[in-house]
């Protein structure tokens, strides 16, 4: 009996929760649809997990025409032949191997100029498939060659750690679902994870936060290794590190190879944990992050790892507990570290805005720009500087209400309204020329 290609199979399996249904409801299949495009799915042959809606409608359609058969990846008929005239292919493969760094798009441009083809008449694709079947496609040479890549592990726990972000579930916050992300630091020659949660972005203050814990309950490491994205790249967390003495690594653009070790947490989590996660008791990212330290805990850390010699990431890191850099003198002022600086102009009435809330500063600095001191997470303003940093006193919540009764300063009345100097006045001088002859009268009686 034939087998059933295990792409029909996962589609069909996508499919399961429409076709399993004896009939449909004015609009369910719809709402199904949607419903689905909502999920993860660990698909054949891709890293990609979500599918799309239309693709999925697509698959339903064609598994009502053609059952099991539909759902079957089609195989091209025109594979491995091309459309390109030979006479056409022959310029294409004469102009690579001529030129083996040209592109194939500086090959189309030279076969428009040379007038053997019209402008725009070459698919670039036709091109590619040409030179991928004439052993073309890459470079030849020195230049070419596949740059060499080995597996390493660093030799201390607390040398290396790794921060990358994955996607996770949707989670209910205030009725609405919202979608989830996995923020992750994990150690490098212990596997160990430093500290993860499930936020509801990805942004740097979520990177920060993450941090955070992670510093508290596993101490400083040497290097932390992330990649180009603009929430790693944020002058808060690089100010952070810079302070805390930790080298902040960023991998090259379009090398993941370089964290291979998160992506394989990324997949345990995903076929150990998302896999056997019961959504039906999740009501609130508080619930997601509970099951997911536990589970941390209980089960990652105590699993032994082939990678570590049949170790469990615990027990490799505790190995190098004497050579991990503690908080030390630096616990007291972590929470310090992290506090946020914010520019903000002074209004006439001392009160300055942050997050649509107003608070007030010294009166005296009303017209100038000072820096807000800011919990960015408890979203508190704990102070005021200028920009040198100098503390300028505290930042309190505007009491309009408290105000009414307050008593306020007023300025200072001149010491003397009579001058101490006898100089020219211009109001006496324009009185004095309009009132001359009668004033100098006046001054003979």
């Amino acid at each position: 009996m034939k087998e059933i290609d295990p792409v029909a199979l996962f589609r069909l399996s996508v499919l399961g929760p429409i076709v399993s249904r004896e009939r449909l409801l004015r609009g369910e299949l719809q709402q199904l649809m949607r419903e689905l495009a909502q999920r993860e799915y660990a698909i054949p042959g891709s890293q990609r997990r979500v599918l799309g809606e239309k693709t999925i409608q697509s698959w339903f359609y064609a598994w009502r025409r053609d059952g099991i058969a539909g759902l079957t990846p089609k195989v091209r008929t025109d594979l491995g032949q091309s459309k390109i005239s030979p006479a056409i292919q022959e310029a294409i493969l004469a102009a690579k191997r001529e030129n083996p760094r040209r592109s194939v798009n500086q090959i189309s441009r030279l076969l428009v100029a040379a007038g053997l083809v019209a402008d725009q008449s070459l698919s670039r694709s036709a091109v590619h498939r040409l030179l991928q079947q004439n052993g073309l496609s890459q470079l030849t040479g020195s230049s070419s060659l596949p740059e060499e890549k080995r597996s390493f592990s660093a030799e201390f726990a607390g040398s290396v750690w790794y921060g990358d972000v994955m996607h996770g579930p949707r989670v209910s916050i205030k009725g609405r679902l919202r979608k989830t992300y996995l923020v992750s630091l994990i150690d490098d020659a212990s596997r160990l994870v430093a500290h993860s949660a499930f936020c509801l972005g990805e942004t740097a203050l979520d990177i920060e936060g993450v941090l955070k814990q992670a510093l508290l309950r596993r101490g400083i490491p040497i290097k932390i290794v992330v990649d180009n994205g603009a929430a790693y790249r944020a002058t808060t967390l690089q100010g952070l590190c810079a302070r805390l003495g930790i080298h902040l690594i960023f991998c090259r653009p379009y090398a993941p190879e370089g964290k291979g070790k998160l992506e394989r947490w990324h997949r345990t989590c995903r076929d150990s944990f998302l896999s056997e996660l019961d959504e039906r008791r999740i009501n609130d990212l508080d619930d997601l992050n509970a099951r997911l330290w536990s589970w941390l805990e209980q089960v990652y850390h105590h699993t032994a790892h082939a990678g570590l010699g049949g170790l469990t990431p615990l027990a490799r890191y505790q190995r190098d507990l004497c050579r991990i850099r503690s908080l030390g003198a630096k616990a007291p002022q972590l929470d310090a570290l992290f506090l946020h600086r914010v520019a903000r102009f002074v209004r006439k009435d001392g009160t300055v805005s942050y997050l649509g809330q107003r608070f007030e500063v010294p009166y005296e600095l009303s017209g100038k720009t000072v820096r807000l001191v800011v919990d960015p997470h408890a979203q508190r303003v704990v102070g005021v500087e200028n920009e040198a940093g100098v503390s300028l006193g505290a930042a309190t919540p505007l009491d309009m209400l408290t105000n009414i009764n307050r008593t306020r300063r007023k300025p200072e009345p001149p010491p003397s309204s009579v001058r101490s100097h006898s100089g020219p006045n211009l109001v006496e001088l324009a009185h004095a020329q309009y009132h001359g002859p009668q004033l100098s009268a006046k001054s003979e009686l």
